[in-house]
């Protein structure tokens, strides 16, 4: 099970640095938000001196005395200069606005970038483990779609939210200057703002996580059934995987439509609010006018304040969804990049370098977690250069011995060692960089061919990737091919036969270079043609290595210099083909036997005259030790 780190959050530490690398920015948009400020407080006060001084023509207040300069050029003058401060206070305002949207716009998606980059990183770093158990939909959700979450945050939040909180302080302070009873009044809205807002917040946040939560089933489910396309048409089940869709799709929006229900509440409770606020105000003031105690300029000033005043509370209930959505968002990436690998580097891990290819298994013994040992006990040495066959049904621990030596898991006790060394106090990097794998899958990214084989070294030369697609027997069908070496291939590899992606699997692990070489069912599901090219292909390849090979075909270990035959989680028989067909009474009965060269699916252990011997059945037929089916 991956540890979780103390909670100190290595998100915020990531977004922290970089925002301690963007201070020049922060310090800009800061810059850029109290201008904005500034102009907000001040715009409206030119219509004040339009109103009172040149339509009213009332005299000049001590707080715009300095405008009296203004009076000898009359009504005409003074209403050209206020015009140009309305167009100068614009102009300001929306250079201040752009300036700022911009920058924190710019930091807020560089530092969706650099998260992305970080999270990225921190999955490819996490145990194999974690990846068999996590679903790839909700991880892809969270690397995608939750990283553009916070980014919408960063945009609409941040810097630009706080200038409006700073705006609402200006205009609360002129206000409480202008009219102390009006502003009280208006203060005591807040109180009902706040508890509708909160109670709200925290609804729309709890719907937005369970909205997000199914949100990443649903791409779940998107992603496996676009590898499962096959199968599904196979079987005709179009219908049934689309109402499972149509299931799941419903609840997300019925959430859906929750959430932007709450949202509506929020904005109509703060409309509401405001409006009695104001209406509360323009009738106090307007009988305070009547008494002559207030300017009907003043007035005007105290509503257009108390109109933006409440436009950050407007705002706020608008964005409370996405805020909402956001630091769920941030949660969940918090809990992916808060936990630790199950397999790490030891500290002072050295680089293992040019391995000879020396394997011993010192008794080892593993389970996945789940108590059932897969392995128990194993102890078994290759020496280098050794060709290996690694025998068993299914499920006795053939893969598990191969993901111990390529380090995916630990042993739950016992030792792995190369070149006489636990493979423990090697790094992960340098280990398997002295490992070529070819899976049975064949497995290919969508790119071209000559990045497909330059991913088992990526500074391989044009020669080096031709030489090894040479030897893998693949070059010749490379070059039929309508752009060569330069064809892009389909998802997986797609577009190309079983045979090619293998040979192509082969050029790769040839091009490595490596000292070890993993070979999972070679020649599983291969005709008869593409099995005599695949077959000369691994000669090349086996040459000079050490090699284990996963297979349920004994006419293909049969060449090996060792063989491993496992049951019930330990070796039971090791040796050479010749040695055990005289030896192993059970080895010799399974070779009679035979067993499927194709993937076993499904494993029943029969009667036959050692209780350790297991045959395979495969689509239902089962065998029997004279070799006929029933």
């Amino acid at each position: 099970m991956n540890r979780a780190r103390p909670r100190s959050s290595r998100l915020w530490q990531i977004l922290l640095s970089h925002f301690r690398q963007m201070k020049g920015g922060l310090l800009l948009s800061a810059a850029c938000m109290l201008g904005l400020s500034a102009t907000e407080v001040l715009a409206p006060w030119p219509v004040k001196i339009v109103f009172d001084h040149v339509l009213l023509q009332k005299p000049l207040s001590a707080r715009l005395a300095f405008l009296g300069g203004l009076r000898q050029a009359g009504r005409d003058g003074i209403l050209v200069a206020v015009s140009l401060m309305i167009f100068l206070i614009a102009l300001l305002r929306g250079s201040f606005s752009y300036c700022q949207f911009y920058m924190t716009s710019r930091i807020g998606s560089q530092a969706v970038y650099i998260l992305r980059r970080e999270l990225f990183a921190h999955i490819q770093r996490l145990s194999l483990g974690f990846h068999a158990r996590a679903a790839s939909g909700e991880l892809l959700t969270k690397v995608a779609t939750d990283t553009d979450t916070l980014r919408d945050v960063f945009t609409n939040w941040g810097l630009t939210f706080a200038g409006q909180l700073l705006t609402l302080l200006g205009m609360f302070v002129v206000m409480f200057v202008l009219n102390w009873k009006l502003t009280l009044i208006v203060v005591a809205t807040f109180p009902l703002l706040v508890y509708a807002l909160l109670y709200l917040f925290r609804e729309i946040k709890a719907s937005a996580r369970r909205q997000r939560e199914r949100e990443g089933r649903i791409a779940a489910r998107i992603s496996e059934m676009l590898t499962a396309v096959p199968l599904v048409q196979a079987y005709g089940r179009e219908s049934y995987e689309a109402q499972r869709f149509d299931t799941e799709s419903a609840e997300t929006l019925r959430e859906g439509v929750r959430t932007a229900r709450m949202e509506a509440a929020a904005n109509r409770s703060v409309e509401l609010i405001s409006a009695l606020g104001t209406w509360a105000a323009v009738l106090v003031g307007g009988l305070q006018i009547l008494e002559g105690a207030m300017m009907p300029g003043e007035l005007l000033i105290f509503t257009s304040y108390l109109t933006s005043m409440y436009k950050p509370i407007r705002n706020l209930a608008r964005l409370s969804t996405r805020f909402s959505k956001a630091m769920v968002s941030a949660n969940r990436i918090a809990e992916l990049l808060e936990l630790e690998p199950e397999v790490r580097d030891a500290p002072g891990a050295i680089q293992a370098g040019r391995l000879e290819g020396h394997i011993e298994f010192d008794r080892v013994s593993f389970d996945y977690g789940d108590g059932r040992r897969v392995l128990r006990d194993l102890s078994f040495t290759i020496g280098p250069g050794q060709r290996v066959a690694l025998l068993g049904s299914s499920g006795v621990g053939k893969s598990t011995i191969v993901n111990l030596l390529l380090r995916f898991y630990d042993p739950s006790a016992g030792r792995v060692l190369v070149d006489g060394t636990d493979i423990r106090r090697y790094t992960q990097a340098s280990l398997r960089d002295q490992i070529a794998v070819v899976l049975q899958d064949s497995m290919l990214l969508g790119t071209t061919i000559w990045e497909n084989i330059a991913y088992g070294k990526l500074d391989a030369t044009r020669e080096e990737i031709e030489a090894a697609a040479r030897a893998a027997n693949a070059h010749d069908f490379i070059l039929q091919l309508e752009h060569g070496y330069d064809t892009v291939v389909g998802e997986r590899g797609s577009t190309l036969s079983g045979g090619q992606r293998r040979r192509i699997a082969i050029a790769r692990a040839l091009v490595r270079d490596a000292s070890i070489l993993i070979l999972d069912e070679p020649l599983a599901g291969l005709d008869v043609e593409s099995e005599a090219k695949v077959r000369a292909a691994l000669t090349s390849l086996m040459a000079g290595r050490t090699c284990l090979t996963i297979t349920h075909d004994l006419r293909a270990a049969a060449d090996a210099d060792l063989i491993l035959l496992l049951n019930e989680s330990r070796i039971v028989e090791q040796g050479r083909h010749e040695d055990l067909l005289v030896h192993s009474r059970q080895y010799r009965q399974l070779y009679e036997v035979g067993v499927s060269p194709l993937p076993v699916t499904s494993v029943r252990t029969l009667k036959t005259a050692s209780p350790l011997v297991t045959v395979t059945a495969v689509d239902g037929d089962s065998v029997v030790p004279n070799g006929k089916k029933q």
